[in-house]
């Protein structure tokens, strides 16, 4: 089964965080009621933090997606799933580190009871 990253399902995980922000800028402007700057200073700042917010919002999706989608394929296509750690590109986001790591390990912790066992009947 493929899983994709939706765009519907990432900002759904950024939901908390869409709100503080749009908390803070409701805040600023309120702060701002209370000084003679003119409309386009009030207009601009909220654009700008919102500009800002989705731009780094974007990039990190497409990131993810481009990474997840990839490692998606990649598992898809192999006969021998054990191999994805060594087929997958290392990503640039934490994230995307942690869990290769982990795949890594459990790779690794895989090889070595597969030798345990094949060394086990050996001896007998």
């Amino acid at each position: 089964m493929k899983f994709r990253m939706s765009l519907k399902s990432f900002i759904k995980d950024k939901v908390l965080t869409i709100i503080l922000l749009l908390f803070g800028i409701v805040t600023i402007e309120i702060f701002l009621l209370a000084y003679p700057f003119g409309n386009f200073i009030k207009l601009y700042i909220p654009i700008v933090i919102i500009g800002l917010y989705v731009i780094g919002l974007a990039i990190e999706y497409f990131t993810k997606r481009n990474f997840y989608r990839n490692l998606s394929n990649t598992i898809y296509e192999l006969d021998e799933k054990y191999l994805i750690t060594e087929i997958v590109k290392s990503p640039d986001f934490t994230e995307g580190k942690i869990l290769k790591n982990l795949l890594e390990q459990i790779d690794k912790s895989m090889v070595e009871n597969v030798n345990k066992y094949k060394y086990m009947r050996r001896r007998l």
